[in-house]
């Protein structure tokens, strides 16, 4: 059972979450990375982020930065360190909006 909090927020904002969770085909930088042609922008992040976390990237005396190898930064503009809060940001620009379907 979801809460009610969940529930409306999916309810309310259902076209962005639609935006998150459908699978699109990825541009030549993200395929390379993740090593698969489609993924959803969530799936991407969360891959993204599990690749932070395995090859302990994150800055030990600051954990809200991460600091880039050179896979990473192949995706991350080529910065050499990134603001956690600005990761889905960046990762959000490899992600071309698709003109809405016409009926």
């Amino acid at each position: 059972m979801q809460p009610q909090r969940l529930k409306k927020a999916i309810t309310d904002n259902s076209k962005k979450l639609g935006n998150l969770i459908d699978l699109v085909n990825l541009p030549s930088p993200l395929r390379d990375f993740l090593g698969q042609s489609q993924i959803s922008r969530l799936g991407c992040f969360m891959r993204v982020w599990s690749y932070i976390k395995t090859n302990n990237l994150q800055d030990p005396k600051n954990k809200n930065v991460v600091n880039c190898d050179e896979k990473l930064k192949s995706i991350l503009l080529g910065k050499q360190r990134v603001e956690l809060v600005d990761l889905p940001s960046l990762i959000k620009l490899h992600f071309t909006k698709t003109p809405p379907k016409s009926n």
